[in-house]
């Protein structure tokens, strides 16, 4: 008996949830006229130097997915809940941004997308997959868009009715033809919280966002021992990291799930950090304290730098529900 598309499809996406991912979807290559407006939308950002030092964005690959996977027909997007209902009430503690509280989110993502790249191969023996994370030249929240699990906000995060912005993204693109899911529909409306929120102006109009100005682009990109003075003063008790858009955003401020899944618990020492720790830890101490850490892109002296920063706290925000 032949398998149909449709019931290809749905089991595939059932057999993600059971990896821990919600919300799933699926879209058919090329994509809508909305890919094309996100690409073009993209280069326009390119053009106007908002990437600042991250040059790894302007790979032609990144505006092309066919370029990633030879006959590429599907891409299967999955979302994994980060938010832990952790408060933070010292204001002597400084905060890293919930994304990275838990395990690297790339080898978390890679690992769980493999075993379903596995599984497909059982269903469809000739089909080609691979499978991408944000560290792929990926246009990867207009496909999440696309696939129907959350809209982009005006902040430029994918934001899902259910869990909010709290999730990280991932990818398997394959050659096999799958039943796509309806596009998502933005629903932010004439909502600019996150625009007015932002200490530094950095969601220069609705949907972009500058990183030359974003305190997360500069204390976890920016390689100066000495970051912009207008950084310095608004980065508040931010050292990895900036959850500000995401903390004022309304659909985040609903009954939010608390994720159990054991890869995003906080590490004990991401909750308790303090100015006088950061500074006497010594690089053998931090190297394995990012071990298995999203935040290994800080290095030891950019840790000290941003905590020194950190004491002259002007926005200091308590993670509160």
């Amino acid at each position: 008996m032949l398998e149909t598309q449709d019931k290809l499809s749905h089991d595939f996406k059932e057999e993600a949830k059971r990896h821990g991912f919600s919300p799933v979807g699926i879209a058919r290559i090329p994509g809508s006229n909305r890919i094309k407006m996100r690409t073009a939308a993209l280069q326009r950002w390119l053009d106007a130097g908002y990437h600042g030092d991250m040059r790894w964005m302007e790979a032609p690959r990144r505006q092309s997915i066919q370029t990633l996977l030879k006959d590429v027909q599907s891409v299967l997007v999955v979302g994994l809940n980060y938010y832990i209902d952790a408060k933070i009430s010292d204001p002597d503690k400084l905060l890293v941004a919930r994304y990275a509280w838990g395990n690297d989110y790339h080898k978390v993502l890679e690992k769980r997308l493999k075993k379903l790249g596995r599984w497909l191969e059982q269903r469809k023996a000739n089909c080609k997959w691979k499978i991408c994370v944000d560290s792929s030249p990926l246009l990867e929240k207009a496909w999440a868009e696309e696939a129907g699990i959350g809209w982009i906000g005006k902040n430029s995060n994918l934001i899902d009715k259910k869990h909010g912005s709290w999730m990280v993204l991932g990818y398997l693109l394959c050659t096999e033809a799958l039943t796509p899911d309806k596009p998502s529909t933005p629903l932010c409306g004439n909502c600019q919280k996150c625009i007015e929120a932002c200490p530094t102006h950095a969601i220069t109009e609705p949907f972009v966002v500058n990183a030359q100005k974003c305190l997360a682009y500069h204390n976890i990109e920016n390689r100066n021992p000495k970051l912009p003075e207008n950084i310095e003063k608004s980065m508040g008790k931010w050292i990895a990291g900036c959850d500000i858009c995401q903390d004022v955003c309304p659909w985040n401020h609903q009954t939010m799930v608390s994720s159990k899944d054991p890869d995003v618990q906080p590490h004990e020492w991401v909750l308790n950090l303090s100015k006088d720790k950061i500074l006497a830890w010594d690089d053998e101490t931090w190297k394995k304290k990012l071990k298995n850490s999203a935040l290994k892109r800080i290095k030891p002296w950019m840790w000290r730098r941003n905590a020194k920063l950190g004491n002259k706290a002007v926005n200091c925000t308590k993670l509160e529900k």
